[in-house]
C-alpha cells in the first residue's frame, strides 16, 4: 500500500508495508501515483503533456525516473505486499503470560476536581482509596514472577494523584531496589502528577529514582484553570507552574513530559504549546480529551479542521525552531525513519491486558488504567493472578489485523490498531475503532514523517 501527500513543501511517498519513506520531486510523485494502473507509455505521455514545457524536462528524463521507481519496487521499497497478517496472532502468543509493565494506582483520590477527568476525579467510579504498602509489594512480586526473562520492568505510579500516597511510593521503590538484583531485574519508575504536592523531597526522589516524570499542565493559564481546579473551584496554574519549573531545572531539562489535554474549548492548542515553551518547558505532549461524546468538553466534527491545522502549524513551528537552534520535543512526533519499532510492536499493539496491566488500591488487575472500574474487564488480582482468562484472550487476540477498519489504512503499522480503551468507549468493542482518533492520528503521522524527512534532508 502506498500513501502520498504533500506537506511542508515536500512531496512524500510512504510505502506502508516496508516502512520506506521517499521524499521525491513532482514527476516521481506523479509516476508513483499511477504506476500500478497505467502503462509505462501512458504515464510518459501524460507527464510529458504536464511537464514538457518546463526547462530541461525531456521524455528521456521522465523515462529514467520511471525506471528508478521500478528499481525501488524490485528492491522491496515501493508497492511492497503485506506479509504480516499471518504473523499477528502467532507473535503475541509467543509472549503469552509475560508481563513487563504495571500501572500502580496508588491513590484513587485527587486534590483536584478536573471536570473532564476520565477517572471521575481519581475515584474511577468507585470509592476513594489509597494503596497499602502490602498491596503494592504484592503487585511488584507479581510483576517479577510473571516477567519471564525480561530484565527491564516498567512501573508507573498513577492516580488520582499518586503524591497523596507518597510515603507508600517511596517504600515500594525501596522494596523494588532491594529485590531486583537477586531476580536479575531492573525497575524503571515513572511518576505522573498534577504538581500540587511537589516539594524538595519529591524532586530529590524523582531525580534519583524515576526514569521519567509526567507533569499535567494544559498550557495557557485561562485554559488550564478552566478545568484543572481544586474542590473550591480555584485554578491550579499559579501553584504548580513554579514547582514544575523547579523540578525540570533539577532534572537538567530532560526525562520529563509536560502533558496537556485539549478539548472543545481549546482546539487551537498550539497556543498552549507556545505557552509551555514560554515557561521554559521543551519536552511536550498534548492529548485530545477522552470523554463521553455528549460531554461539553468533547471534541466535535467542527473542531476537527482546526485541530488538523494546528498539527500542521505545530510541525512548522518545530521545523523553524530546529533551524534556529531552539528545538523542542512533541511526544506524538517522535519517529525514527531509520529503524522504528519492531514488527512485533507494529502489529501487536500496546500490550494492554497481556504485557501491561493496571493495579487498583485493592490489588485488582485491569487491562489498563482506562478500564479500571469496568467490572467486566477485571482480570484477577495480584495474589491469584489472572482469573478471568476469557478477557485476557480477548485482549491477546486484539491486534491491528483483528480490526476490519484497519486493513485498508496506510497508518496501521504506526498505530498498531490504536487504543483498545478508546475503541471500546467509541464502539462497544475492544476490536472496534475510534474514527475521530484515527483521523487525528493519521494527521500526526503525516506531520511527524514530514518533520523527520526534512531533518534528514537538512531542511
Amino acid at each position: 500500500m502506498i500513501h502520498q501527500y504533500k506537506l511542508g513543501g515536500l512531496p512524500i511517498v510512504l510505502d506502508t508495508c516496508s516502512g520506506s519513506v521517499h521524499a521525491v520531486d513532482e514527476i516521481a510523485f506523479d509516476i508513483i501515483a499511477c504506476y500500478e494502473h497505467r502503462s509505462r507509455e501512458e504515464i510518459l505521455s501524460a507527464l510529458m503533456e504536464k511537464y514538457g514545457g518546463q526547462e530541461g524536462v525531456t521524455r528521456e528524463e521522465i523515462g529514467e525516473c520511471y525506471q528508478q521507481v521500478t528499481a525501488l519496487k524490485e528492491q522491496g521499497r515501493l508497492f511492497t505486499p503485506d506479509t504480516f497478517a499471518p504473523m499477528a496472532g502467532e507473535l503475541k502468543q509467543k509472549n503469552a503470560g509475560v508481563v513487563k509493565a504495571l500501572c500502580l494506582h496508588v491513590a484513587h483520590t485527587c486534590n483536584l476536581n478536573c471536570s473532564y477527568c476520565f477517572a471521575s476525579q481519581g475515584k474511577y467510579h468507585g470509592e476513594r482509596a489509597l494503596m497499602s504498602f502490602e498491596v503494592g509489594r504484592q503487585a511488584l512480586d507479581f510483576l517479577i514472577a510473571h516477567s519471564g526473562k525480561r530484565r527491564n520492568l516498567e512501573v508507573d505510579f498513577f492516580g488520582g494523584e499518586p503524591l497523596m500516597n507518597f510515603d507508600v511510593v517511596k517504600r515500594l521503590v525501596a522494596y523494588a531496589r532491594s529485590v531486583e538484583g537477586e531476580h536479575g531485574k531492573n525497575f524503571r519508575f515513572t511518576l505522573t502528577t498534577n504538581g500540587l504536592l511537589i516539594d524538595d523531597d519529591v524532586i530529590d526522589f524523582a531525580n534519583r529514582e524515576c526514569s521519567n516524570v509526567v507533569l499535567s499542565l494544559d498550557g495557557r493559564k485561562e485554559v488550564h484553570d478552566r478545568f484543572r481546579v481544586d474542590y473550591a473551584g480555584h485554578g491550579s496554574w499559579e501553584k504548580i507552574v513554579p514547582k514544575f519549573q523547579k523540578l525540570v531545572r533539577a532534572r537538567g531539562g530532560k526525562n520529563y513530559y509536560m502533558r496537556g489535554t485539549f478539548t472543545h474549548y481549546n482546539p487551537d492548542f498550539l497556543k498552549d504549546i507556545e505557552a509551555m515553551l514560554d515557561l521554559g518547558f521543551t519536552e511536550l505532549s498534548m492529548e485530545p480529551v477522552v470523554c463521553a461524546p455528549d460531554d461539553p468538553s468533547a471534541l466535535t466534527e467542527e473542531d476537527k479542521p482546526v485541530v488538523m491545522a494546528q498539527y500542521e502549524q505545530l510541525a512548522e513551528l518545530m521545523r523553524k525552531r530546529r533551524k534556529e537552534g531552539r528545538p523542542f520535543t512533541f511526544y506524538h512526533y517522535m519517529i525514527d525513519l531509520t529503524g522504528g519499532p519492531c514488527i512485533y510492536k507494529r502489529i501487536s499493539g500496546c500490550g494492554s491486558g497481556t504485557e501491561y496491566m493496571a493495579v487498583t488500591p485493592w490489588g485488582d488487575l485491569y487491562p489498563c488504567h482506562q478500564f479500571v472500574g469496568e467490572e467486566k474487564f477485571r482480570l484477577g488480582n495480584v495474589w491469584d493472578g489472572v482469573t478471568n482468562p476469557a478477557v485476557q484472550r480477548e485482549f491477546a487476540d486484539c491486534n491491528v489485523y483483528a480490526r476490519e477498519e484497519c486493513r485498508d489504512c496506510w497508518a496501521r503499522l504506526y498505530c498498531s490498531g490504536g487504543c483498545a480503551a478508546n475503541a471500546y468507549h467509541a464502539s462497544g468493542s475492544v476490536r472496534g475503532v475510534y474514527p475521530y482518533g484515527c483521523d487525528l492520528f493519521r494527521k500526526r503521522m503525516e506531520c511527524a514523517i514530514m518533520l523527520e524527512a526534512a531533518r534528514m534532508l537538512g531542511e
